[in-house]
């Protein structure tokens, strides 16, 4: 289950009801995939062969076209992240710098958990919404974030993409940001 800490006051936001009333409020789309199906030789594993990833893909192919549907994606794949990754310390700096996408950003998370820091609302400011198996977050086009990975430093995640060329950021300053 996701959870939210809104930076400036760092009040927590719990509970499924209460995380997607919040999310919805700031229009960032949060849904839950079932991960019990996910085969059990797939879950906690953060090195993937390309069989593997496959398997994933045609796992969760039902929601995966749903969504494409619903959101016009024309290309999706699976990225993983964890202490075998190569250079990882070098490719999470490309994630946390604030940016905005011109396309949505869409993922859903079959291993590991991660944070998305999202610039809210004037009256929210940042907030974080941790993510765990089974949460799916779409942070709205042109809307300033970024994302990282939680201290086990470990993820499984599903990318969605409208543009063919897949993941482009366009840095976005902002004095007003203060990592944590």
């Amino acid at each position: 289950m996701a959870e939210i800490r809104i930076r400036n006051t760092n009040e927590r936001i719990q509970g499924d009801a209460n995380v997607s009333e919040f999310l919805n409020n700031q229009n960032v789309i949060y849904e839950k995939w079932d991960m019990a199906k996910l085969p059990a030789n797939l879950k906690e594993k953060f090195t993937l062969s390309d069989e593997e990833k496959a398997e994933i893909l045609s796992v969760y192919d039902p929601e995966i076209r749903d969504l494409a549907a619903r959101r016009g994606y024309q290309t999706w794949d699976i990225i993983t992240l964890s202490e075998a990754t190569p250079n990882l310390d070098e490719l999470l700096k490309k994630f946390e710098d604030v940016h905005t996408h011109t396309e949505d950003e869409i993922r859903a998370i079959v291993g590991g958990r991660g944070i998305f820091i999202i610039k809210g609302s004037d009256d929210v400011g940042y907030f974080d919404v941790e993510l765990e198996p089974g949460d799916i977050i779409s942070v709205p086009e042109n809307v300033a974030h970024f994302f990282t990975l939680m201290d086990n430093r470990q993820i499984v995640a599903v990318r969605l993409f409208i543009e063919k060329d897949g993941w482009i950021a366009y840095p976005y300053a902002d004095p007003s940001f203060q990592k944590s």
